[in-house]
């Protein structure tokens, strides 16, 4: 969370809001005013504090939404060694190709899903899973909406 210090929290604050962090430390109230309602900088509040709250019980399918011409990632836990997340992707949309050094553990929770690993085309329905190997090429396209949650788990022994 950007709290108006620079140096503390998050330091993720707007190229406009990083000079106004510096009159902040000299006492400029008009500058913290102007900092505390920057659009970007609730942004990147927003982006920072996605994680799912811990202890509380939910419903997997429920905590994230479909966005019209979409992708929307809700991160439900991210360590150093790994992060689990929640994808809604709607009809036509999808993730780039990419590869990462890592296994990644798919599973489809609503809809259906192409998932392209190697140039190999996968299609998923709800309840199906699928692992994407380590440093293969991958990708995920939405021929009609769907939810997904991704796990990857770092490890320096593959």
């Amino acid at each position: 969370m950007c709290n108006g210090s620079p140096g503390k929290g998050s330091d993720l604050c707007c190229i406009i809001c990083i000079p106004l962090l510096n009159a902040v430390s000299s006492g400029h109230k008009k500058a913290i005013d102007i900092h505390t309602s920057c659009v970007l900088c609730r942004f990147f509040e927003k982006m920072e504090n996605n994680e799912v709250e811990k202890a509380k019980a939910l419903i997997v399918v429920e905590i994230i939404e479909y966005i019209p011409n979409s992708v929307v990632i809700k991160t439900i836990i991210k360590k150093m060694t790994g992060i689990i997340s929640a994808v809604s992707c709607d009809m036509g949309e999808g993730l780039t190709e990419k590869i990462i050094p890592f296994d990644t553990f798919i599973q489809i929770i609503d809809g259906k899903a192409e998932i392209m690993i190697d140039g190999r085309s996968n299609l998923l329905n709800t309840g199906e899973s699928i692992i994407i190997p380590a440093h293969t090429s991958n990708s995920v396209k939405a021929n009609e909406r769907f939810k997904m949650i991704s796990t990857v788990i770092k490890s320096g022994y593959d």
